[in-house]
């Protein structure tokens, strides 16, 4: 059993959580997830991992509240614990590979879209451990939404806020705040990193592009089982059939078909809908 020792609700819909899980701890690195199955016969979710803590034998969790399992998760307290929590999985980010003397000389830009912050955070504390520049832009709709601001605060140069209706920050999206930053502020960059909703990964990518900025993305929103046993989080990366659990979560932006992924997310929109509503109707019975 996996015991929640910190609950917090950083909004109204997105919980952290500090789980207790030294062998997964021990082995984490940025860029991977883990899969909690809250009950014995609840589902198999994939998450990314936000932090680690090897000496304390922590992970945390970030969960926003979407659909039925997700509402499951949210509502364990501290104390409780979770059936099972199994990783790392994935293929860690390509950084970790690199040398240090290769990656000092790096300049990286994150951009991170909501929740999307969360997974950012630990790639840009492992690269800021390690003395390498990095500035982050967060985006959100309102200042009320926008999540890790002080933790990423102590981890990155520069950090960006943007939100949709300006109560925090640049008022506009990552994308223009990316392109300022480069064209108009001069900041050059060698690696930008986008993670969040589909469509800002998309846009964020093309923007890359024109500023012929490499990008890397995370395919984390496409995972079900995440085990390539169910297929579906495939996704087309350079003409070819990738699975995200098994070859990714992070690839190449300029490669990934992102119409094809977007498509592949609404697939099961039925299903969760009933779902949820399922799993209200049970709360509202006491389970």
């Amino acid at each position: 059993m996996y015991e929640i020792i910190t609950k917090e609700m950083l909004t109204p819909t997105i919980c952290r959580m500090k789980v207790h899980a030294p062998r997964l701890a021990a082995s984490a690195l940025p860029g991977q997830f883990l899969i909690v199955r809250a009950t014995e016969n609840g589902e198999r979710i994939p998450l990314t991992i936000s932090d680690y803590d090897k000496e304390a034998g922590t992970v945390t969790i970030v969960t926003q509240q979407i659909g039925a399992s997700s509402s499951e998760i949210i509502s364990f307290e501290e104390g409780e614990s979770f059936r099972d929590v199994v990783g790392p999985l994935g293929i860690p980010s390509d950084f970790t590979e690199m040398p240090l003397e290769e990656l000092r000389k790096q300049k990286y830009i994150f951009i991170a879209g909501g929740v999307g912050t969360a997974p950012v955070y630990p790639q840009v504390k492992w690269l800021h451990d390690r003395g390498v520049a990095v500035d982050v832009i967060v985006g959100a709709k309102t200042k009320d939404l926008v999540i890790y601001k002080e933790e990423m605060e102590a981890v990155c140069d520069n950090l960006y806020i943007c939100t949709d209706d300006g109560s925090a920050g640049f008022k506009g999206l990552v994308t223009a705040m990316l392109e300022k930053l480069v064209t108009e502020d001069g900041k050059a960059y060698t690696q930008a990193v986008a993670i969040g909703p589909m469509i800002m990964m998309k846009f964020a990518t093309l923007t890359a592009k024109k500023l012929q900025l490499p990008v890397i993305v995370s395919l984390n929103t496409l995972m079900v089982d995440g085990t390539g046993m169910c297929g579906a989080c495939r996704v087309t990366v350079a003409g070819k059939t990738r699975f995200a659990c098994v070859e990714g979560p992070e690839f190449n932006g300029y490669d990934v078909d992102f119409d094809e992924a977007m498509r592949r997310q609404g697939m099961y929109k039925a299903e969760e809908v009933e779902a949820n509503e399922h799993h209200k109707c049970r709360i509202g019975r006491g389970k």
